[in-house]
């Protein structure tokens, strides 16, 4: 271990790594020094990549500029003056040759926890410009020559089959849907990514044949084609570095390359070429994977035989999660617990489908007959695994990812000889012991999440969580991975504070995915309503409160101050809420207009969820005057109606309250500290 990490291509791959990420986070320019142990090289890889980085840049196109002309658009992606751009319309376009009309503008950034980030997914790909095409009129096909291959990888196999040949031998999972989610939930997802996997099984079965030296300049010649045909995904890139150096090592007499450290001069070369793929998931996940198997299995005394390929097997499987578990967790929030086992009865499966898939690219259906059953085991296989049980996990923050890694280094060292295992363990669990210290002071704070032109609110009361509403039915997938990212594992407290799509929508989907612990409802729902059914559906208990109902929840309360009668106006009859956080007040509205405002008194507050996302109809003088908030926080997206209304905004400048709107910052938070 130790000789391996010293080597040059270790070295490069280090500086290389330390220069992509210093024009992003220039404060880590100071773990340069570090370095030294690696000599030159660390130093030349640094050099080299922050220049490329830094001297050729990727270049931001003219935002805001109105585009019209005909363009090529190929997987979602066209080039216009030089500019790669990402291409946004609805429903997508289909690869052809269009004429556009559109305007420029630069990828959004994650708008909520958990929540999509595409300038970072743009920018690892060499993009930073979206062209919205507000109108598109097709031309012609997009000749593409990997048609005819993709046709005959598809001929005679039933479509499941095909679907799943499709994401296994070529990374494509446009048609594979529901089936994607048993993969994920099954741990078997990283098989529909074409990766050092996926070329490892290729490269093995042609080494099989009895070519001599010869098979390995054939196994040379066919990366370039795989690359072709699968599209040169960031891991792919990799292990082709990785494979095509240790072939011509082999071709030549010179011996395969050491696996460390052909995978540090594989990143370096990967980053000199595009230094921001950096960002890049798939990136990140196929090194630390390689760099997971490369540093245990090697140490590792296995028996001979069968038994000696199922612990093999197993332990790859459990070193390479042991690499990637914080940032599967960081990043889907769930690990799924038989993932080791899934993989290693999945492995002998994606080994055959691999080489016959490639094959069949080549023969079209007289394969069908081998490949059909196959696929449909795998498939089988991921069904029985997706139901097994999943480890959940919010967001994890940098502190806790150097923890982690910090408590994994000791076995490692150990596991090679270099520390002693019962100091090992010792200093391993100093980490664990600190990261579970860090988390027992529970979060008090609140999340207004982006859900466009809607509301919904988290609460977390110190132990508890509260949900205040859910915007539209189509947001609803996109609260709950804010809540999962937030760590939050079931609610306390589900409040639906009146019957409009905006706010109640949403909640079809929270209540299908996240446990809860009580419904309270606005009395203007009705029995038949979906919400009260999916609810009861549930066994979730419900309630609808009038004013003067409290509830104690975590460390704070609860209580409701409308309505005290029902008007039959859905607006009207919605709940008024008041959160005691203990360090701070928060008065939620709903959509309540100025004359039930009027006859609240909540007293004074320190935050405001103002009403009906800033119409004129609310934030009334008299209000704002009572209550006296810092803060107003409004929930708006794009909309016709005017919202906020420029007379609400000043009434709110006026009284010297701070304005916090979604529309314009994403996701807002009020941080009130912690509390035991």
């Amino acid at each position: 271990m130790k000789g391996a990490l010293s080597s040059s291509g270790v070295g490069l791959g280090l500086g290389g790594l330390l220069g992509a990420l210093a024009p992003l986070y220039p404060a880590l320019l100071l773990l340069a020094p570090l370095g030294l142990r690696f000599g030159l090289p660390f130093f030349l890889g640094l050099v080299l990549v922050l220049l490329r980085s830094l001297l050729f840049p990727v270049p931001e196109p003219p935002y805001g500029l109105r585009v019209e002309g005909t363009l090529a658009v190929r997987e979602g992606f066209t080039r216009w003056e030089g500019h790669r751009l990402r291409v946004k319309h609805f429903p997508p376009l289909e690869d052809g040759v269009y004429h556009l009309r559109g305007y420029l503008a630069p990828p959004e950034p994650r708008r909520n926890p958990g929540g999509f980030d595409e300038r970072a997914w743009l920018l690892a790909q060499g993009v930073k410009g979206v062209f919205h095409v507000e109108q598109a009129r097709r031309l012609s096909a997009l000749p593409d020559p990997r048609t005819s291959f993709r046709a005959r990888l598809a001929e005679g196999l039933s479509s499941p089959a095909k679907e799943v040949l499709e994401g296994l031998v070529l990374g494509d999972k446009r048609g594979l849907e529901d089936a994607y989610l048993l993969f994920q939930k099954a741990g078997l997802a990283h098989l529909l990514a074409v990766s050092g996997l996926h070329l490892g099984f290729l490269v093995g079965a042609i080494l099989l044949l009895p070519l001599g030296r010869w098979r390995y300049l054939l196994a040379l010649a066919l990366l370039p084609l795989y690359l072709f045909l699968a599209g040169p995904s960031p891991s792919l890139v990799r292990a082709s570095l990785m494979a095509g150096l240790s072939l011509l090592g082999l071709f030549l007499g010179l011996g395969a390359a050491g696996v460390v450290q052909a995978l540090g001069l594989a990143l370096f070369l990967q980053l000199l070429l595009r230094p921001e793929a950096i960002l890049g998931l798939g990136l990140q996940l196929s090194y630390l994977a390689v760099l997971g198997l490369a540093l245990v299995l090697p140490a590792l005394r296995l028996p001979p035989g069968l038994k000696g390929y199922l612990l093999g097997g197993l332990a790859a499987s459990l070193a390479v999660q042991a690499f990637l578990a914080p940032l599967l967790l960081h990043r889907f929030h769930l690990l799924p617990l038989l993932s080791p086992l899934a993989n290693l009865l999945a492995a002998p499966v994606v080994a055959l489908l691999v080489p016959l898939g490639f094959l069949k690219l080549l023969l079209g259906g007289a394969l069908a007959w081998a490949v059909e059953p196959l696929a449909r085991g795998l498939l089988f296989l991921a069904g029985v695994a997706s139901q097994g049980p999943l480890l959940r996990l919010g967001e994890i923050s940098p502190q806790g990812f150097a923890l982690y890694y910090l408590g994994l280094l000791p076995p490692l060292l150990a596991l090679h000889h270099l520390l002693p295992w019962r100091k090992a363990l010792l200093l391993a669990s100093l980490p664990a012991l600190v990261g579970l210290a860090t988390g027992l002071p529970k979060p008090v704070d609140l999340w207004l999440l982006d859900v466009g032109q809607g509301d919904a609110l988290l609460a977390r009361m110190g132990g508890a969580e509260v949900l205040v509403d859910g915007g539209r039915p189509e947001q609803g997938e996109k609260v709950v991975r804010a809540l999962r990212a937030l760590g939050v594992e079931a609610l306390e407290v589900l409040v639906a504070t009146h019957p409009d799509a905006d706010h109640d929508g949403g909640l079809l989907k929270v209540v299908e995915e996240v446990p809860v612990g009580l419904a309270l409802l606005s009395p203007a729902y009705q029995e038949d309503h979906p919400l009260v059914q999916a609810l009861r559906a549930k066994g979730v208990p419900t309630l609808r409160p009038g004013a003067g109902t409290a509830l104690r929840v975590g460390k704070g309360r609860i209580q409701v101050l409308w309505p005290r009668h029902l008007s039959h106006d859905d607006n009207k009859d919605g709940l008024a809420l008041l959160l005691d956080l203990g360090r701070a007040k928060a008065l939620l509205l709903a959509d309540l207009p100025a004359e039930v405002e009027e006859k609240l008194a909540p007293g004074p507050v320190e935050i405001l969820k103002v009403s009906h996302h800033g119409a004129r109809t609310g934030t009334s003088e008299a209000l704002l005057a009572q209550a006296r908030p810092q803060i107003a926080l409004i929930g708006v997206g794009k909309n016709p109606f005017g919202h906020p209304h420029p007379e609400v905004l000043e009434r709110l400048e006026v009284h010297g309250v701070k304005v916090y709107r979604t529309d314009r910052m994403g996701a807002v938070r009020v941080d009130l500290g912690y509390a035991w």
